[in-house]
């Protein structure tokens, strides 16, 4: 399907932020991605890359952009948002989404691109980027994530015990006693357990269990056991996490920090929350370390989420700042 251009012209009238096309673009392997545009044609190339891995573009997310003077992309991952089939993680990996990553950038004529994303999104475009270094202008990430098991490990086996001691109880009272010792594997073979009464409880948990440690000042810092027993809705993030995360984000172990040599050239601003609990700054600071040419944006007062106080404003600057160092 061409993207809808006529369409875009119209709304873009009356929001500067509409998008001017919007398609579903087929990458092959049976999947179709959700792909838009916003701002002007011939702006700034840049592409935004959500989170999750699981989660999708969302209407705010173009705001980060301004619309005079870039021309972004912003597109649902394979088997997330819009893109078909919904939550299908058969032929998908990191490197099928760089792929798919190289196929919008070509669909639109960009010779380079910056790349935007947080958390998840960072991990895949510090990826994309090691990949096709020369097809990157720059890198403005938020809560920089590199994919790695030891992350995950340090996150839920360590600090949320450490600061949610009830969450973290909470948290293991889901698995069986004979699973508790290895949690985090438990719970990925539990998500992806094709049996509702397996994977339906299981991601609950862990999806509620990741939003306390996502948010600087959450509302819930115990699990409602109840609620997550009895409830008959599902989150959607839990079963692309699990898939990503039981196979190591499809990388090799340290991958992106023992690359890091491949981004020397291409500017980067890694905006970071100070109690940033998911991601915290020290990952950031591990990875600037390799990589010449970028810096860490500390954020007093925020944690992990876009929405934190000044995380978001940050991460505009950030985009606009490496904009102007571009020309």
């Amino acid at each position: 399907m061409a993207p809808d251009a006529d369409a875009g012209k119209a709304a873009k009238r009356s929001d500067p932020f509409a998008p001017l096309t919007s398609e579903q673009f087929d990458v092959g392997d049976g999947h179709d991605l959700y792909v838009e545009s916003i701002g002007r044609a011939g702006g700034i190339p840049a592409v935004y890359l959500h989170g999750g891995p699981g989660s999708g573009c969302q209407p705010d997310h173009r705001r980060l952009f301004d619309p005079e003077r870039f021309h972004a992309v912003l597109f649902d991952q394979r088997g997330c948002g819009r893109s078909r089939p919904k939550g299908s993680r058969d032929n998908n990996t990191t490197a099928h989404l760089i792929a798919d990553m190289e196929k919008i950038r070509e669909r639109f004529g960009f010779a380079r691109w910056m790349v935007v994303g947080g958390s998840w999104g960072a991990t895949l475009a510090l990826a994309y980027a090691q990949a096709h270094p020369e097809r990157v202008s720059g890198l403005a990430l938020r809560a920089t994530f590199l994919g790695t098991r030891e992350e995950l490990e340090s996150a839920f086996l360590r600090t949320l015990p450490r600061f949610y001691p009830g969450l973290y109880e909470d948290f293991l009272s889901v698995l069986p006693d004979d699973e508790r010792a290895s949690p985090l594997s438990a719970y990925y073979r539990r998500i992806l357990d094709p049996d509702d009464a397996v994977h339906a409880i299981a991601a609950r948990a862990w999806h509620d269990t990741e939003r306390t440690l996502s948010e600087h000042t959450p509302k819930q810092t115990r699990l409602d056991l109840v609620s997550i027993r009895s409830s008959r809705t599902l989150p959607s993030t839990p079963f692309m996490e699990a898939h990503y995360f039981a196979n190591d984000s499809f990388m090799r172990p340290s991958q992106i920090l023992d690359d890091a040599g491949l981004l020397a050239g291409i500017p980067g601003i890694m905006v970071q929350g100070r109690y940033d609990l998911l991601c915290p700054p020290a990952t950031s600071h591990a990875l600037a370390a390799r990589w010449p040419g970028s810096e860490v944006r500390i954020i007093d007062g925020a944690g992990h989420i876009l929405y934190d106080p000044g995380i978001r404003n940050a991460v505009m600057r950030a985009i606009a700042d490496l904009a102007s160092r571009n020309g």
